[in-house]
């Protein structure tokens, strides 16, 4: 895009306050992510628990001049306003203006699961003959499908963009905006969304879209699917694909292992598959559906589906070598992904940084094409660049840094000069063929094929699953603790603070002090001070918990000598029926008294319910919070003012809502755990442990496998040897078909005894092969089920995974 502030006021009827002749090519919604503010104007958009307002000063901060916003700040000068009625409908109005000037053939994808690979699929199928333009990643929603038409430029040939909606009546909206000419209709869960009343509702919803659409393709596996459609659009071309033999395009036979039978119409032919599971195969229809519809030959069509390559749609962060941090994303590579990868390395606080580049896929208007590469890239303030290929390195000049250049991954390894780089974020990012996960295998710390996978998007979309329960005032303690119940220390702290999270809670100050010096600067409750910590509590303005008389004067006595006893922040514990730390209720009289002598500041009063996540203890929760609620407004009373109050955990909030009062504190729920059965089915699991099969061996039967011999076959039987053992935090107790891994989507009993290292598995006659992945818990098994297996809880299970697995930081 590109519109001057006054014509972007004037197409969305808004009021200009400042320049009108400003340029602006992109538009910001999120502060956190501004990874550039040349051309750039901050949208504020509000939202039902949520103000973009708020964060319009941290955008202003970060170099940007022109602010679209409902309402206009006086305190802030400077800057040109556009004053609009409705932030979000100001990037819809703009965004069907803007498509509205161009002629492109136009692909609009929707569906439950499938949508970001068909579309992905597509452009990788098209772009070499037709200047495509597509989504970034999964950009499909009220605000992400506005951004992504706006990303249309005049020598735009085809158009491929999805459109997702959450709840009914929201495709109307999408409709106005986009409207394609080619509509995709992918694959419909057998779950209906929880918005919706039932499968046939989403679908009516979803159909929406293809309202002036010429030809429909959809996957016809699904009965409700083909009789919604052949009903409402009888009249369109309908193309169905699928598994079914009824559809237009189908799978008629497996042939060898590398081929699969297609149908098309009246036509077969043997497609490349060396991927055979129904989603794989579905996607594959799909792909063949509009290349068809495009004209493209069978030949051709073969060609294209031989070349597709996995969409991984997530960037790693992983501990290096050297004290460096290594940003993996070598998925893809295009403007919109660098772009993305940008934003992500700006949630670290290492103010080194450096990036590895190769060659872009794209062939056409190479020098526009890094021009524009080095533009973004010379805003990041990298050190060093390493460039990598034959195109980029001819653009050396244009970058404003340290530059190298090599001719392939190999040849920068082989130089040795990575090994010089220390106390870096670095940035891998690069094409596939370029190899880039050599320089990855090359800089990382830990080299075990055991990982524990965190996947930070999971865990903020579980915070506001139950930030939903909450009002948009109430405050959010995020527990990390524990090394964060076993995930990892700074690094999800750092990610919690860049998504303002308002207080983290640790168990003991070192983990405190530790977060301290990685620049975590979100407030930071210490539940447990212990006596000889509180020098470093206050040396690093740590915030502790006091719980008993004793705790009091002994802090207070250290912040004297230390001088720092102004308002010093403490947190109050309130005894309600834990029974193990807190002030009870007979003693609030004398601790308000302690308090007037002191200068310190009562940040907090809280509690701890014991049982929130046992249904047969609601009355004693209850109490516990009529407790509490009445010995805080009398301590209150006492103090002259009213601290922050809280007692809610993960379970509380979704179940105890009432009684938020101003803070709340999550812990196990950000990783996708509750009681619950329905909360559970809106949360995302945020870590996987796995995996892979070391050797695949056949054992007769009557033989014996590990040691003491616990486990003999009754029948010949093939046993794969896993890399992960009771060193690793998988208990012994879970061995001798106690226990079972998740390998292919099956799961296979565990038998032996689990070693220190080591554990074995009966695959029986399973096709599974050496190096295959293998998952200990994630969603099949879970971490649920695998805490049953080991008799124990999920936190329990979380925190015995040993730091010698490697934990890896994902963003989908």
């Amino acid at each position: 895009m590109n519109y001057t502030t006054g014509e972007l006021a004037a197409i969305t009827d808004s009021e200009i306050f400042g320049n009108p002749d400003l340029q602006v090519t992109a538009i910001a919604f999120d502060s956190r992510n501004i990874f550039s503010a040349t051309g750039t104007a901050f949208l504020a958009l509000n939202t039902a628990k949520n103000s973009g307002e708020k964060y319009i000063q941290h955008a202003v901060e970060k170099g940007i001049g022109i602010i679209i916003s409902q309402t206009k700040l006086s305190e802030i000068d400077g800057v040109t306003w556009i004053i609009v009625n409705d932030s979000l409908k100001f990037i819809q109005t703009l965004a069907k203006h803007h498509l509205q000037k161009f002629h492109l053939k136009t692909i609009g994808v929707t569906g439950s699961n499938g949508k970001t690979v068909v579309k992905e699929w597509l452009y990788q199928s098209l772009y070499s003959e037709y200047n495509t333009v597509k989504s970034p990643k999964s950009f499909n929603s009220q605000l992400g499908l506005p951004l992504s038409l706006l990303k249309t430029k005049a020598e735009h040939e085809i158009g491929i963009f999805e459109v997702g909606v959450s709840k009914p009546g929201e495709m109307a909206t999408m409709v106005d905006i986009f409207s394609p000419k080619i509509g995709i209709l992918t694959h419909i869960g057998s779950a209906h969304e929880s918005n919706f009343e039932s499968q046939s509702q989403i679908i009516a919803e979803k159909i929406k879209l293809f309202s002036q659409s010429e030809t429909i393709i959809f996957n016809g596996d699904n009965h409700l699917v083909s009789n919604a459609i052949n009903s409402v659009y009888s009249g369109r071309n309908l193309i169905s694909y699928g598994l079914k033999n009824h559809n237009d395009i189908s799978v008629q036979t497996f042939g060898n292992k590398a081929e699969v039978k297609i149908k098309y119409f009246d036509e077969e032919f043997l497609l490349p598959a060396q991927q055979r599971d129904d989603a794989t195969l579905n996607n594959a229809l799909c792909i063949v559906a509009v290349l068809k519809l495009l004209d493209y030959s069978t030949d051709a069509i073969i060609q294209k589906i031989n070349a597709l390559k996995p969409v991984e749609m997530r960037l790693e962060s992983v501990n290096g070598l050297r004290n460096n941090l290594i940003i993996n994303d070598y998925y893809n590579l295009d403007l919109d992904s660098l772009k993305i990868a940008f934003q992500f390395i700006n949630e670290y606080n290492k103010t080194e940084k450096t990036l590895v580049l190769t060659d872009f896929i794209e062939s056409k208007n190479l020098e526009t094409l890094y021009q524009h590469v080095a533009e973004l890239t010379n805003q990041q303030n990298f050190g060093h660049i390493i460039l990598i290929g034959n195109d980029i390195v001819r653009f050396k000049e244009l970058f404003n840094a340290k530059v190298s250049t090599f001719d392939s991954s190999t040849q920068l390894i082989e130089s040795h000069s990575l090994n010089t780089i220390e106390n870096n974020l670095i940035l891998l990012k690069g094409a596939r063929k370029f190899e880039i996960e050599k320089i990855k295998d090359h800089l990382e710390l830990q080299k075990h094929d055991t990982v524990l996978e965190v996947n930070l998007n999971a865990i903020l979309h579980n915070i506001n699953v139950h930030r939903t329960f909450l009002k948009p005032q109430t405050k959010v303690m995020a527990m990390v603790k524990a090394y964060s119940y076993g995930l990892g220390g700074y690094e999800i702290a750092e990610f919690l603070q860049h998504h303002h999270i308002d207080y983290l809670g640790v168990a003991y100050a070192d983990e405190g002090v530790e977060l301290r010096k990685n620049g975590i600067s979100t407030p930071i409750m210490v539940m447990n001070p212990e006596q000889h910590s509180y020098e470093i509590i206050i040396d690093f303005d740590l915030e502790p918990e006091i719980y008993s008389f004793r705790v009091l004067d002994l802090f207070y006595s250290n912040l004297i000598r230390k001088g720092a006893e102004e308002d010093y922040p403490i947190h109050l514990k309130i005894e309600t029926g834990m029974n193990r730390l807190g002030f009870t209720e007979v003693e609030i009289d004398e601790l308000a008294a302690r308090l007037a002598k002191m200068k310190v500041k009562v940040a907090s009063v809280f509690s701890h319910l014991s049982s929130a996540d046992d249904p047969d203890e609601d009355i004693y929760t209850k109490n516990q919070i009529k407790t509490f609620n009445g010995v805080s407004k009398k301590l209150a009373a006492a103090l002259g003012y009213m601290p922050v109050r809280h007692i809610l955990n993960s379970s509380g909030i979704t179940k105890y809502s009432d009684y938020q009062f101003d803070m709340v504190r999550i812990g196990i729920g950000m990783i996708g755990v509750s009681p619950d059965p329905e909360i559970k089915k809106q949360l995302r699991s945020a870590v996987a442990f796995k995996t892979v099969i070391s050797q695949i061996s056949t054992v007769s039967a009557g033989s014996s496998v590990g040691y003491n011999r616990r486990y003999m076959p009754e029948v010949d039987t093939r046993i794969a040897t896993i890399p992960v053992g009771y060193a690793d935090g998988v208990p012994r107790l879970i061995g001798n078909g106690v226990g079972k891994v998740g390998i292919g989507g099956n799961l296979y009993p565990i038998v032996g005894n689990v070693c220190m290292d080591m554990l074995m598995v009966d695959v029986g006659n399973a096709n599974v092969q050496e190096g295959e992945s293998v998952t200990l818990f994630n969603s099949n098994p879970s971490l649920e089920l695998f805490a049953n297996y080991c008799q124990t809880i999920p936190y329990e299970v979380l925190t015995s995974v040993s730091r010698r697995v490697k934990r890896i930081y994902i963003k989908d």
